[in-house]
């Protein structure tokens, strides 16, 4: 996976179902590989906004991935994309 510009929520949502999803996992494996109920990855993909940064986290750990914080790009440079 390339990294990834996340802006929002539903974003971030959407990037970590595709990335389960082409690791060939379903809600319930990666759920089973860190503890976690089925239901709250579901939650974390369908309802990203009501879910809890230790969930995140969790999915982030049984997808191995990890965030990675940068300053935003300044106006100018968007102009590149």
């Amino acid at each position: 996976m390339k990294s990834q510009v996340v802006r929002t929520p539903m974003q971030l949502a959407r990037l970590l179902n595709g990335q389960r999803k082409e690791q060939g996992l379903s809600q319930k494996k990666a759920a089973a590989k860190v503890g976690m109920a089925p239901k709250t990855i579901s939650a974390l993909e369908n309802h990203p906004e009501g879910s809890s940064i230790e969930s995140l986290f969790k999915l982030l750990s049984a997808l191995d991935l990890e965030i990675v914080l940068q300053p935003k790009l300044h106006v100018e440079d968007r102009e590149l994309w």
